[in-house]
């Protein structure tokens, strides 16, 4: 992905379709549109993965609790919601095996009962996943569940059930998406705001007005025609399209805490079953931690003055996830423990205003506005993200009156997928020098394009430093993830490149200041613009851990130079 060059392009081509909105399902609708023929654009305002798709608890899910629900109350549509998801689930692992694989996850039952009422519901879970099953569920004695999950609390525990889901590294998987897209021919750029659209004599949209966050540049993008898949945002832009429209999105904020991994180590999962508030939490172990969430609550669209809410971690949110998860551990875990956290916006389609935000459906619909003619795809979730833009591409297609080509995303491997084999790190370690447990780490971030990554570590001897002690990351992927990776900003780089930011703020606050030379160097930032982003990013890493209620800090927010 090359930024300067997908901005000429945005300047000077007209496109079938502009894609507003760079996350899973942006970027998801951008490669299907590409990849059938149409000249497509993909803009974000921030960066990709920067809000919701970054945010998740990185399962890759058909989703048990929706499943429960679906019997429960003879919802159809939660069942048929699982059912897709169950089988998108297997294509996610599929193209992108690197970066997802299938998670072991338990759920420690107490009476004979629970053990049957889990046991069953997994094997239908099982059932519906058909041909795309991962592994079969099983039940597992007293003995069997503390060997698989020694941590466990043994007090009064009968036993568990064992099933499979999938796992995977959300931002990276995102940021691929888009790569992928780039790679295929469409032009693809971050931190590019949509600020106003350009209307025809019809009042259709013919353009849309873009404001370059980076250097404050406002031009026009032409298309055919424009979907909104902008997420939290999408009534932002609906209504900016045709103001009569009424809003369609509501808000739930999910968040999640980061613990060392000793917490609970092992490579199986635990799932608390059911909180007095009727949730389901997860504990899974995760790019050596240990991530606990999520909370599901109504958010604000604003902090009450206009200004957009950012959703962070805050300290009854880690006291709520704490709390519950003491309840199943033999050894109990404080804040002082908490190493990381991050809050997230679900944009839930409503349908029933007085719906609980747990309680609406994560199915998707494609709106299509008859004034403007904006495509708005809104709702879904991760797991359906490829038959989201399956379905939104559909219908540009149809509106532009081209051949409806079948979707080539069913098999389409995502960027650093093509030829991967589980081993091929091995081939890292002799030519270049690459320790083993680094040429592991690449692999498992970059899948066949940890190649590039080594080429540019014999670029520079200093290259292959860490940058970070205790940490698997060398200083050559910052210098790929904004050659390579479209990385403009520090928290381009920490949070979503690598994900640092979501493992380890105080690993973080560290790798600043050699992180931002490393990036002035390739961006060619001025003295006084790297000392900004800097202390910037460290008051913002500075102010989470106190939102979180973290209380015992060993960095400052300012590092003296």
């Amino acid at each position: 992905m090359n930024r300067l060059q997908s901005l000429q392009r945005l300047r000077s081509e007209t496109f079938d379709v502009c894609v507003i909105g760079g996350g899973a399902t942006g970027a998801g609708c951008a490669l299907d549109a590409q990849l059938r023929g149409l000249q497509t654009a993909l803009i974000e305002k921030e960066d990709f993965a920067a809000e919701t798709s970054g945010k998740s608890t990185k399962l890759v899910h058909g989703g048990v609790r929706y499943l429960e629900q679906a019997v429960k109350k003879l919802d159809w549509g939660q069942f048929r919601l699982v059912q897709k998801a169950l089988k998108e689930r297997k294509t996610m692992l599929d193209n992108a095996p690197y970066l997802a694989h299938p998670l072991a996850l338990l759920t420690p039952c107490y009476t004979w009962w629970e053990s049957w009422y889990y046991a069953t519901g997994l094997r239908l879970y099982d059932w519906i996943a058909g041909e795309a099953n991962l592994l079969p569920s099983r039940r597992l004695s007293r003995r069997q569940a503390l060997e698989q999950l020694p941590a466990l609390a043994a007090e009064r525990l009968h036993g568990a059930v064992l099933y499979y889901d999938g796992q995977f590294d959300d931002a990276r998987y995102n940021v691929m998406l888009a790569k992928t897209a780039s790679e295929a021919g469409a032009a693809v750029a971050n931190h590019l705001q949509a600020i106003g659209f350009k209307k025809n004599s019809e009042g259709k949209l013919g353009a849309v007005t873009v404001r370059n966050r980076l250097t404050e540049e406002i031009f026009n993008i032409r298309a055919d025609a424009f979907v909104n898949a902008a997420g939290p945002f999408a009534d932002t832009l609906r209504q900016m399209a045709n103001p009569r429209v009424s809003p369609r999105v509501r808000m739930s904020k999910g968040a999640h805490v980061v613990l060392p991994r000793e917490v609970m180590p092992g490579d199986t999962a635990l799932l608390i079953p059911k909180t007095d508030d009727g949730r389901v939490i997860f504990a899974i172990p995760w790019l050596d931690q240990l991530l606990v969430g999520t909370t599901d609550t109504e958010m604000p669209d604003s902090d009450g003055e206009g200004r957009p809410n950012e959703p962070v971690l805050l300290q009854e949110e880690t006291d709520y996830l704490l709390g519950y998860l003491n309840r199943y551990l033999s050894v109990k875990v404080t804040a002082d423990q908490v190493r990381s956290g991050f809050a997230g916006r679900r944009p839930l389609l409503q349908a029933n205003p007085d719906a609980n935000t747990k309680e609406l459906v994560r199915d998707h619909e494609v709106e299509t506005d008859p004034v403007s003619g904006l495509f708005s795809i809104m709702g879904g979730k991760w797991t359906t993200y490829r038959l989201m833009a399956q379905d939104t591409v559909d219908a540009v297609l149809t509106a532009l009156k081209k051949d409806r080509t079948t979707t080539r995303t069913t098999w389409h491997c995502l960027s650093g997928a093509s030829d991967y084999a589980p081993e091929g790190w091995k081939t890292l370690v002799s030519p270049a020098g690459i320790p083993a447990e680094v040429a592991r780490h690449w692999w498992s971030k970059y899948g066949t394009n940890a190649a590039r990554v080594a080429q540019l570590a014999r670029e520079q001897p200093g290259w292959l430093e860490p940058l970070v002690e205790g940490y698997p990351h060398r200083q050559a992927e910052v210098i790929y993830a904004v050659r390579h990776e479209m990385a403009c900003t520090l928290r381009d780089v920490l949070a979503r490149r690598l994900s640092l930011e979501v493992v380890d703020w105080q690993a973080t606050m560290r790798a600043t200041r050699q992180t931002a030379a490393l990036m002035r160097s390739e961006l060619g930032w001025t003295a006084e613009r790297e000392e900004a982003e800097t202390n910037e990013y460290l008051a913002r890493l500075y102010r989470y851990q106190l939102m979180a209620g973290k209380t015992r800090m060993t960095e400052k927010p300012v590092v003296e130079t």
